[in-house]
């Protein structure tokens, strides 16, 4: 698979709207920056995931 078909692009968005909504409601405003950073680092997290069992799978 490519790793297009690897990434959470929808996970990811999630996690950026939970945050910055989470975020907004406790605060009254929202830090755009650290919902973008949380956002990406879930992917980053996701996807070493998803391939790593994958190749544990195949072995």
């Amino acid at each position: 698979m490519s790793l297009a078909d690897d990434l959470p692009v929808k996970e990811s968005i999630g996690v950026f709207v939970g945050v910055a909504g989470l975020d907004w409601l406790a605060d009254g405003y929202a830090e755009p920056l650290m919902a973008i950073l949380a956002g990406v680092v879930a992917g980053a997290v996701i996807l070493a995931s998803r391939r790593w069992r994958r190749q544990r799978q195949k072995h």
